[in-house]
C-alpha cells in the first residue's frame, strides 16, 4: 500500500509540475503524454552512442521511457572535415529511466593523410583512405535529482558512466598505434555527468569530467610513448530552447596528449573539441542534427598542420 500511495503521489507531482509550467507560460517545452518526458530534453546520440548532445554525454537516460518503462533509441550520424571523414550508428537501451546501455560503431576514414607515412615509417601505400574502425559499450547509472522535477532547484541530474572502447585490428593499428607509438587497441573511459535544466528559461547546461587514455576518442588508441596513465578532461554542453521542438547550443570536448612521432616532431599533436548545433524534433520519436565541428589538429604532421573544420549531421528514432 505504501508503494501504491508513493507510486501514485510521484504521478501526481510530475503532472502538477508540467501542468503548472505550461499554464503559466513559462516554458517551451512540450510534454510527451505517454511517456511523461519532455522534447528534447532526453538529448540526442552523441558519437559514442550514449544520450547527450553530438559530442558528449549528458546525464540523461536515452529513449522516450520514463519511470517504469523500457525504451530504445537508433542513430546514425556522419562528420566531414578538411582531411577526414567519421561515420557512426548505434543503439541505445533505457530501462526506468534510471540506467542506460548502448553499443556504437565507428569508421574514421583518413583520406589521403597516411600517405606521408609511406616514406618515413615505410608504410606501404595501400594505406591511402584506411579505415579505422571501433567499437564502443557503454551503461550509464543516474544516480541522483531529475532534470524535470528538480528544474526549480539547483539539484542537478547526476550519472556515472562508462564506456569500454576496442580499435579494430589491422596492419596500422598493430604496426604503428601499438608498435610505433606505443599505445593500446583498446581501453575504457569512467564518466560523471550533471545535467541542469531550467525549465522555465528553456536552457539546459551539462558538465562531464572524463577519466579516458584515450588518443582521439580512442581512433588513435590508448595510452602511448608520452604517457600511458589515466588524464581528467573536462566536458560542456549548453543547449536553449527556442521553441518546443528547436534547441541550438554549442559543446567543448577537451582531448588528451600522450603521442609523441620520433620521425615527424608535433606530427601527433591534439587539439580540443568544439561544435555549435542545431536539433529539430519533428516528432517525439525523430531528432535531426546538424552542426559545424571543430576538432582542432588530428595528427596535423600528416595534413600539412590543418585545423580540421566541417560538418556534422546526425539522425535519431527513439520509443
Amino acid at each position: 500500500m505504501n508503494t501504491l500511495l508513493s507510486s501514485v503521489a510521484r504521478g501526481r507531482l510530475v503532472a502538477g509540475a508540467v501542468a503548472a509550467a505550461a499554464a503559466a507560460g513559462l516554458t517551451p517545452l512540450a510534454a510527451q503524454a505517454d511517456t511523461g518526458k519532455l522534447l528534447l530534453t532526453g538529448g540526442v546520440s552523441t558519437i559514442e552512442g550514449a544520450a547527450g548532445g553530438g559530442l558528449s554525454p549528458w546525464a540523461v537516460i536515452g529513449s522516450q521511457a520514463s519511470g517504469g518503462e523500457i525504451g530504445v533509441a537508433a542513430y546514425a550520424s556522419r562528420a566531414v572535415t578538411d582531411d577526414y571523414a567519421l561515420t557512426g550508428y548505434g543503439v541505445a537501451v533505457g530501462l526506468h529511466d534510471r540506467f542506460e546501455l548502448s553499443l556504437a560503431h565507428q569508421k574514421f576514414n583518413t583520406g589521403n593523410a597516411l600517405g606521408v607515412l609511406d616514406g618515413a615509417l615505410g608504410i606501404p601505400p595501400t594505406f591511402g583512405g584506411l579505415p579505422l574502425k571501433q567499437d564502443i559499450f557503454g551503461a550509464k547509472y543516474r544516480i541522483a535529482g531529475d532534470a524535470v522535477l528538480d528544474s526549480d532547484t539547483w539539484m542537478p541530474q547526476i550519472a556515472v558512466g562508462i564506456q569500454h572502447k576496442r580499435l579494430a585490428a589491422n596492419a596500422f593499428t598493430e604496426g604503428v598505434v601499438e608498435g610505433v607509438l606505443g599505445a593500446k587497441r583498446s581501453g575504457t573511459d569512467v564518466y560523471v555527468s550533471a545535467t541542469k535544466l531550467f525549465l522555465a528559461q528553456g536552457l539546459l547546461v551539462n558538465g562531464t569530467l572524463r577519466a579516458t587514455k584515450a588518443n582521439q576518442n580512442g581512433l588513435l588508441g590508448f595510452g602511448g610513448n608520452l604517457d600511458n596513465g589515466y588524464e581528467l578532461r573536462p566536458e560542456i554542453s549548453v543547449a536553449y530552447l527556442l521553441r518546443k521542438d528547436l534547441a541550438v547550443g554549442f559543446e567543448y570536448r577537451a582531448m588528451t596528449n600522450k603521442l609523441r612521432n620520433e620521425f615527424i616532431p608535433g606530427a601527433l599533436e591534439a587539439d580540443h573539441w568544439k561544435d555549435v548545433f542545431i536539433a529539430w524534433a519533428p516528432s517525439k520519436n525523430l531528432s535531426l542534427t546538424a552542426a559545424y565541428v571543430d576538432l582542432g589538429k588530428i595528427a596535423p604532421g600528416l595534413t600539412a598542420n590543418r585545423k580540421q573544420r566541417g560538418a556534422y549531421l546526425s539522425a535519431q528514432v527513439a520509443f
